[in-house]
């Protein structure tokens, strides 16, 4: 029984998963902050953070939002947003914000850069804060 056991528990962690999202890429406990998008300067403030495997938050210009992006890496697919609803003077950066968010398919983390972007040309460049 004992044996049976041991046997089991070095099975399960020969197949147990690694993190294979963004977060066990090297974007975890990182905040990073958007500074382009679509090769302009994004002049509000928006940031994103992979705080553990499978799920997104983050400040939009007026907003903070939460929700899932369990694609493996390099894929991006952002899923179940939830956002808070407060308005402000920056509503259009906001919107341009998640339109954009939401069109990125692909992800490339750097040291200090967090590139994302779509096979349409689009993309959005964060530094890490």
């Amino acid at each position: 029984m004992i044996r049976m056991t041991m046997t089991l528990a070095a099975l399960t962690g020969l197949f147990s998963c690694a993190d294979e999202t963004l977060s066990g890429y090297g974007a975890a406990e990182t905040i990073w902050v958007l500074q382009e998008m679509d090769d302009m300067a994004f002049s509000a403030r928006a940031t994103i953070q992979f705080p553990e495997e499978g799920q997104i938050q983050g400040e939009a210009p007026c907003n903070t939002f939460r929700g899932a992006q369990s694609s493996p890496y390099p894929w991006f697919k952002v899923e179940g947003v939830a956002v808070t609803r407060k308005a402000c003077p920056e509503m259009e950066a906001e919107a341009q914000f998640f339109d954009a968010l939401n069109a990125m398919t692909l992800a490339e983390v750097g040291e200090d850069t967090l590139l994302l972007n779509n096979d349409d040309g689009r993309s959005m460049v964060f530094q890490a804060q």
